[in-house]
């Protein structure tokens, strides 16, 4: 994994949808499941939500704490 991924997913917001202009961090579990389901975006931004939805599906956030100060 690109530790890069991380630091970008604590600042870059979504692009767009439902939750767009949430950090990509904040994204509901719910709605990162629901990409899970229907197919993610191609591209960095499909790689950066599968990630966060792996980083909240084993309860791992706190990883990300440091990164968001």
């Amino acid at each position: 994994m690109n530790p890069e991924i991380l630091q970008e997913i604590c600042v870059q917001k979504m692009p767009f949808g439902k939750y767009k202009g949430y950090i990509i961090a904040d994204l509901p579990i719910s709605y990162l499941e629901w990409f899970q389901r229907k197919g993610m975006p191609p591209g960095k931004l499909g790689m950066q939500l599968s990630t966060i939805y792996e980083i909240k599906l084993n309860g791992l956030t706190e990883l990300l704490r440091p990164l968001r100060r």
